[in-house]
């Protein structure tokens, strides 16, 4: 029966993780300070560990106090590195194996082969921890020093360091490797040996490199004869050879028959010169190793395209319309999660307006990122229909519980499903100023008017996405110009834990210290992260700021015309007046039969008063509203047809055109470019 406990500290003391034997033995969980082990991780340094150590006793003892625990304890200590990339201020985790002493003692024999034996299993329990190749590397190291070796390097092969499969190789001078990882005792001269993240120059392919290539470790007694071997010139050797070293073993880390990379350690101050004994016990650690390293090159490579494809799915990260400035940020979860289903996504719509949407698909990699992709594509297919919120979720959901039922069917295994997903889908409409939104179990939005606090917006919650049968309700409200508006996902102000409550707060009071009126969105963006995410965030983020813009009154022209035919004329004359006015009678021609058409249209087929607007930005927009809540058809007249032209005549003259549906009927709209 295995009776060795694992448990894993940082610098504080506090508990990370731990097995269950070790929380039966500690009296301890994850989340608190183990008093039993309080000062082991700043003692490990200093001490010749695997040994046997005072603990102090579960429960009862005072602060500081050391007794003997009920049953003495082998204590190995490995520092840990996984850490994230950019985490180089973060606390160190420290790995802590207990054995009793006397399972220890009859089974280790002499000290050497105890420290053999505490060595094997420090690299069973904590190599294959971190999922960051260069991170593996400095682990294995940090498992070699001091007890095994005076100084030990990793050298990975390039293509492994991003993520890519090295090639097949048979001589020693094809290959080319980086230094990853490297520690040493703190005696040990090595101020001339590569550093970490340098290339190795070429080796010549000698005979003391062949073993490597073919998975065999190299043994050497004698440094000197290893200089004399290697074949290179005495400032490269320099490189590869610390001063003073009298024994060396390299093992290649060699899985599926590639070479990854190598791992090497020195004695200098260590007496006994390394044997076949301490080869073959190397080569069983480098061989765990080059598992670890292999899977955590997959997750990188798997990872890197998980990214990719997120952030080549994703808009602009800085994006101007008319009706708004926006910028968006993405970052992916820490801690080895890696990328998920978060995206947001900014959308024109006809008329100047613009749709914000932000969603999260519940998962990670790439089945969560593709899930994310046809998420994402079908609001945009469902956008251009021009719905209001509430209809457009509506659909959504039932275009999600189509998926999941592929997917449980198995008509579609290439396909992932999306399940889980939550979606905010917002119009903000600058001639208005009025905002249209409606969730889909997603939390509301933070406005921020010019001048003022931010808040956030009351909205009843729909159900996440996949749910069905349960209707969006649309919240509408007004947005003054200048106002800064923030779409986020629930990564973003949620931790474990913590009450997502917390977090909202958390951003509210973030927003109002970091958006200033003059600041640029990307800057603030970025702010808000740094501020309300954690150190290293369980959950991958999507937030979206956008600032907004209104049209002033000189901008738009509306009148509200009756059904009467004889009025047409008028209509025309009502737009040639207001384009003079804007110095756009180049555009006349044009806009006049197309207002002349619509507005035709209209009283002759409805009822009712008919709206006839002008809109100019960028674009001269044209609309016709009346009461009439059937779709217009473009057809093609034939040649004895009296009538059947106009729209078609409408969508020649026009740059784009459509229609949308109101609350009263429908919309007829036309853009032509200016200038």
């Amino acid at each position: 029966m295995n009776e060795t406990a694992a448990v894993v500290l940082d610098d504080a003391g506090v508990v990370v993780a731990i097995s269950e034997r070790a929380a039966l033995l500690l009296e301890c969980s994850p989340g608190q300070i183990c008093a039993p082990l309080l000062g082991v991780p700043a003692r490990a340094a200093a001490e010749a560990l695997p040994a046997v150590l005072p603990v102090t006793a579960p429960g009862g003892a005072h602060a500081g106090q050391e007794v003997r625990a009920r049953v003495p304890q082998v204590c190995t200590v490995v520092r840990l590195a996984a850490r994230t990339s950019g985490a180089c201020d973060a606390a160190a985790h420290w790995l802590v194996l207990l054995t009793p002493a006397e399972t220890a003692m009859a089974t280790a024999g002499p000290d050497s082969e105890r420290r053999r034996t505490g060595l094997a299993h420090a690299a069973a329990a904590s190599i294959g921890v971190s999922l960051d190749v260069t991170d593996m590397a400095q682990v294995l190291v940090n498992l070699l020093v001091p007890d095994f070796a005076d100084l030990a390097t990793v050298d990975l092969a390039e293509p492994v360091l991003v993520g890519d499969e090295p090639p097949h190789l048979h001589a020693s001078d094809d290959v080319r490797l980086r230094r990853a990882a490297s520690a040493q005792s703190p005696g040990i001269s090595a101020e001339d040996l590569l550093p970490v993240g340098e290339a190795l120059p070429p080796v010549p392919d000698t005979e003391v490199m062949r073993p490597l290539m073919a998975g065999r470790p190299v043994l050497v007694s004698d440094v000197a004869e290893l200089r004399a071997a290697l074949g290179v010139d005495p400032e490269t050797l320099r490189l590869f050879v610390p001063t003073g070293a009298h024994s060396s073993v390299a093992v290649p880390l060699y899985a599926r028959g590639l070479i990854l990379g190598c791992v090497t350690v020195w004695r200098s101050q260590l007496p006994s010169a390394y044997d076949e004994a301490d080869a073959a016990l190397l080569q069983d650690v480098a061989s765990r190793a080059a598992l670890g390293v292999d899977n955590a090159r997959r997750y990188t490579k798997e990872h890197r395209s998980a990214l990719a494809l997120q952030r080549s799915l994703l808009p602009h990260s800085v994006l101007n319309t008319a009706a708004a400035d926006t910028a968006g940020v993405y970052q992916p979860a820490g801690g080895g999660v890696g990328v998920g289903g978060d995206w947001f996504d900014v959308i024109p719509l006809p008329s100047l307006r613009v749709a914000f949407v932000v969603g999260d698909v519940v998962g990670h990699g790439l089945e969560a990122t593709a899930a994310m992709a046809r998420l994402r594509t079908a609001v945009q297919t469902l956008a251009d229909l021009d719905l209001d919120p509430g209809e457009l979720l509506t659909h959504l959901d039932d275009l999600v519980l189509g998926f999941s039922s592929e997917h449980m069917a198995g008509a579609s295994r290439a396909e992932p499903a999306v399940l889980g997903a939550t979606c905010l889908y917002a119009v903000y409409d600058p001639v208005t100023r009025r905002c249209a939104a409606a969730t889909a179990g997603h939390p509301p939005p933070a406005l921020l008017p010019p001048g003022q606090e931010p808040y956030f917006l009351g909205m009843t919650p729909g159900p996440p996405l996949g749910v069905g049968g349960m209707p969006f309700e649309v919240t509408e409200f007004g947005v003054q110009p200048g106002s800064t508006l923030a779409l986020y996902t629930d990564g973003l102000v949620e931790r474990r834990g913590g009450d997502i409550e917390q977090g909202m707060e958390r951003l509210r009071r973030s927003l109002a210290g970091a958006a200033g009126p003059n600041l640029p969105l990307g800057e603030i963006s970025q702010t808000l992260c740094d501020e309300v995410l954690p150190h290293e965030a369980a959950d991958d983020v999507a937030l979206l700021l956008a600032r907004t813009r209104a049209l002033t009154s000189d901008q738009v022209a509306e009148w509200e015309l009756e059904p009467d035919l004889s009025l047409v004329a008028h209509a025309r004359e009502l737009v040639l007046g207001r384009l003079s006015d804007w110095q756009l009678e180049d555009m006349g021609f044009v806009t006049e039969l197309v207002a002349s058409e619509l507005v035709t249209n209209a009283i002759r087929y409805t009822e009712g008063p008919v709206g006839l607007r002008l809109i100019r930005d960028r674009l001269l927009v044209c609309e016709v509203s009346d009461t009439s809540s059937t779709q217009p058809r473009l057809r093609r007249a034939r040649d004895t047809d009296e009538g059947g032209r106009g729209l078609f005549l409408v969508a020649q003259l026009t740059d784009r055109w459509g229609s949308r549906f109101t609350s009263t009927g429908k919309t007829i709209w036309t853009e032509q470019a200016i200038g």
